[in-house]
């Protein structure tokens, strides 16, 4: 079964900070309660994202969006609901996306079940592989292949596994005269969250302030080895 929706018909509810402690937003099995995932190794390998706060709660739906029809066969190795994601990616409501994505992933790597509301590093390869493709088809699908982890790979690889340079491909830096610094989350977020003026790579957004191994773990995840993870199912 599939859903015929348009761009500018569903306004769904926000979702919850990114960072701070909230109120519980549930999207079917989900939890929104989550920092944005973080390492346990506080590394210095590399400058933290930056002064760390949270992205916009809500964003109105993106313009850029074409109406399109929303697919409603979506797998799940654990019963996750998928269509609240792939409602919010086809409104080009993507600040909440963003939120929902890195809650289903808490919840993917097994850290809900441990009373954690972020993510260790060395629990990503516990995401299922069915689930994180899944995920990837509709962040590819509905920004025309400008977003999703599989994007941020591809930018990694042409920065050749060097950080500060892949920042700056996916628009993740800015600068304050002179000075060049990772983009901020608080107060009013700094992120781009539009399909036509953001970069390729730019999003989902993952936290790198205690260090870069979730980022690198997420980008090496087993389901990116080969391209099984394009097919519809």
């Amino acid at each position: 079964m599939r859903i015929l929706l348009s761009a500018t018909a569903v306004l769904l509810a926000g979702s919850v900070s990114a960072f701070a402690p909230a109120p519980i937003c549930r999207h079917n099995n989900v939890a929104a309660v989550s920092p944005l995932f973080m390492s346990d190794a506080a590394t210095a390998e590399s400058t933290a994202m930056a002064d760390a706060g949270k992205p916009p709660a809500e964003s109105e739906a993106d313009s850029n969006v074409a109406d399109d029809i929303i697919p409603t066969k979506l797998p799940s190795d654990v019963g996750m609901d998928y269509v609240p994601l792939a409602t919010m990616l086809a409104t080009g409501q993507w600040a909440e996306a963003d939120q929902f994505t890195r809650d289903a992933l808490i919840v993917l790597a097994g850290s809900k079940e441990k009373g954690r509301t972020f993510v260790y590093w060395t629990e990503v390869k516990r995401i299922p592989s069915t689930d994180l493709a899944t995920i990837e088809r509709l962040w590819t699908k509905f920004s025309k292949g400008k977003f999703g982890y599989s994007v941020q790979k591809k930018k990694w690889r042409q920065s050749k596994g060097d950080f500060e340079a892949w920042c700056k491909k996916i628009g993740w830096t800015t600068t304050d005269g002179d000075v060049e610094r990772k983009k901020r989350w608080f107060g009013a977020s700094e992120f781009t969250y539009d399909l036509k003026k953001a970069p390729e790579g730019h999003l989902p957004l993952t936290s790198a302030l205690r260090g870069t191994s979730l980022i690198k773990e997420l980008l090496t995840h087993p389901v990116w080895e080969n391209d099984d993870w394009k097919k519809e199912p």
